[in-house]
């Protein structure tokens, strides 16, 4: 996982038959998701949202926002018979991981395995984590001032200044998935080329892999230990480096509009930033 080396490659350097090492390795994420699942990605119920939503506020200037969501194309051989399933948009096989990142870029939820012919929305419809949101099971923080349990997209014009503040402001909050997807692919640089290995074993390792990761960041916040909430209040002003939004499009309900006029409206007024 950490060097991303083959097992005829380690063969050579553990002395032991490529065959034996995949059986080890195999075995050895079985039980490292069996132990480490419970403890770094328990019950997403059993989390309070209220902490993440303060620590998005603080930390990315967004309040009422829980967890960002994204999905990462991994890199596999193609597995055996599956046809053009795992073939991607991006012209090479994968299987999907959809996480729900916090403020800290510690993976939240995770839904892996998906097929990478598939898209992101259509990989959420599908999850489990999707059908316990679009079904009210999946236990949002109560309403507040700013409504916070819908999924915001970015505005399809880019003429608007206000509109510009608000796509900024949401992608600067989506960067997150990706910066957590870039600290998981540094360290464990399997994930820098196509894994040769069953898929059920696949799934293991980017399991284990996000596991690891949450232990890593929580060691790397227990060495930086101090508060969100007891920091000074000054910040750093942020590089200005976000690019102008494409145009999208789609089908939203009117509710999903309203909540984000209502943030624009915000981050245009009371909830402006000096730097922006």
């Amino acid at each position: 996982m950490a060097t991303g080396e083959s097992f005829r490659s380690l063969s050579f350097g553990f002395r032991i038959s490529h065959s034996y090492i995949s059986l080890i390795i195999k075995e050895t994420l079985s039980v490292l998701r069996t132990k480490l699942v419970p403890i770094f990605l328990p019950d997403a119920n059993t989390i309070d949202f209220k902490v993440k939503a303060a620590e998005f506020s603080y930390k990315w200037n967004y309040p009422n926002c829980i967890l960002a969501i994204d999905g990462k194309h991994v890199w596999i051989r193609s597995p055996i018979n599956s046809g053009s399933l795992f073939h991607n948009y991006k012209d090479y096989f994968s299987t999907v991981l959809l996480a729900m990142v916090d403020a800290n870029y510690k993976f939240i939820v995770v839904d892996i395995g998906s097929y990478g012919k598939e898209g992101d929305s259509g990989i959420f419809f599908k999850s489990e984590l999707g059908k316990q949101i679009l079904g009210g099971i999946f236990r949002f923080p109560e309403d507040s001032a700013l409504p916070g349990s819908n999924i915001i997209v970015p505005h399809a014009s880019r003429e608007d200044d206000s509109k510009k503040k608000f796509n900024y402001r949401l992608s600067r909050d989506r960067r997150v998935t990706e910066n957590a997807f870039g600290l998981l692919s540094q360290i464990f640089r399997v994930f820098y080329q196509p894994m040769n290995i069953n898929i059920t074993t696949c799934d293991d390792l980017i399991l284990v892999a996000c596991c690891l990761h949450n232990m890593l960041r929580d060691a790397y916040m227990e060495n930086n230990k101090r508060p969100f909430y007891e920091l000074d209040s000054e910040q750093t002003e942020p590089t200005n480096n976000m690019l102008s939004m494409t145009r999208g499009g789609g089908f939203y309900n009117i509710e999903g509009f309203e909540v984000r006029d209502r943030f624009k409206h915000f981050f245009n007024n009371e909830g402006s930033v000096s730097w922006q």
